[in-house]
């Protein structure tokens, strides 16, 4: 359920709504945008009139949310959230650009793709100290001495840094060195793992699942709404399909269709979604032309060593100049990187 507060609703006349709410039984959450103040009103009440609600004092309208996806919703918040990190905005005009190795493998390394990453104009270093493989004899990374290494370099460049978390026991290990935490699309439906992400203080990248359609990715997003968590942003790096030729099929189309029904910001990460090096760039391309409000890129100064998906990481030089067809196409429609 919403409950639209009236332009000129008093502190007091909000908190009365909520102590009713709350009484009812009801999980609430504020969203207060440049017009109005949405309280979002979370539970199953099958008996619970609405009117005990829309008579109250500074009430202007109430109604019954039909999307499963309550808060992600833009019935909940019109407004595009807008996640700040520092001074780094995901979600508003200028477009995120997150780059990086897909594994951290030693500290030369990471401050060498650190400095291009830097050096390209991108704020987010990305790289993974806890990898999922799909086959156990796979790298798996270096752990903690990986988050050590990534920290150490995001610093030296004024980067932020984006790495994955696997399961429950790593949030707090990892915490001290990421500034956001991703979940990758095998942990999509993860909802032990969601459930405790709803507690952290950090923004939360949720990968879409390999197979999962719009709604259930919305709806787990909404497991971390849920927990109180309001810094979500949701990646698309492709879905799995009966082509071949990619590694994944990339759906470009999910961007503009996550925007329509969500505020949430829309990351694409085109390095998974095609898992082919001269692929990654003309789908970086359509991507930004689709409305993303932002890039995960994997790079790599020695690609046929990579100990992990080297096939699908672009070389330095060939990064930064995606950078400036990337800027190019972003001021076409009033945004930049």
């Amino acid at each position: 359920m919403v409950v639209i507060l009236e332009k000129n609703a008093t502190k007091e006349q909000v908190q009365n709504v909520i102590n009713h709410l709350e009484n009812y039984g009801f999980k609430v959450h504020i969203s207060e945008g440049a017009e109005k103040t949405i309280i979002g009103a979370i539970g199953v009440q099958p008996n619970f009139d609405i009117r005990n609600i829309s008579i109250l004092e500074g009430v202007e309208d109430v109604y019954r949310v039909t999307t499963p996806y309550k808060l992600a919703s833009r019935s909940f918040k019109e407004e595009n959230t807008v996640i700040k990190i520092k001074d780094v905005e995901i979600g508003g005009n200028k477009i995120a650009m997150m780059a990086g190795p897909c594994s951290v493998e030693n500290e030369d390394q990471i401050f060498k793709l650190a400095e291009t990453v830097a050096k390209s104009g991108a704020k987010i270093l990305r790289g993974g100290a806890f990898k999922p493989r799909t086959s156990p004899y796979s790298f798996q990374g270096l752990g903690v001495e990986g988050l050590k290494m990534m920290r150490a370099a995001a610093d030296k460049y004024n980067l932020l840094v984006i790495t994955e978390v696997m399961q429950i026991s790593h949030i707090e290990l990892i915490e001290p060195y990421t500034d956001i935490f991703q979940v990758g699309a095998r942990n999509m439906q993860n909802f032990p793992l969601l459930k405790e992400l709803g507690n952290v203080k950090k923004p939360v990248m949720l990968k879409r699942g390999i197979a999962a359609t719009i709604e259930e990715w919305l709806m787990s997003a909404e497991y971390i709404l849920s927990g109180g968590n309001p810094d979500v942003m949701l990646c698309e790096r492709g879905i799995r399909t009966f082509e071949t030729y990619t590694r994944n099929t990339f759906d470009l189309s999910a961007i503009p269709i996550v925007h329509k029904k969500s505020h949430l910001p829309v990351i694409a990460d085109p390095s998974h979604a095609t898992g082919l090096r001269d692929q990654v760039p003309p789908m970086a391309r359509a991507a930004v032309a689709a409305g993303a409000d932002g890039l995960m890129i994997e790079i790599h100064d020695d690609p046929e060593r990579a100990l992990s998906d080297g096939p699908q990481a672009l070389l330095p030089d060939t990064f930064i100049n995606l950078m400036k067809e990337l800027d190019a196409i972003a001021k076409v429609i009033n945004r930049s990187l």
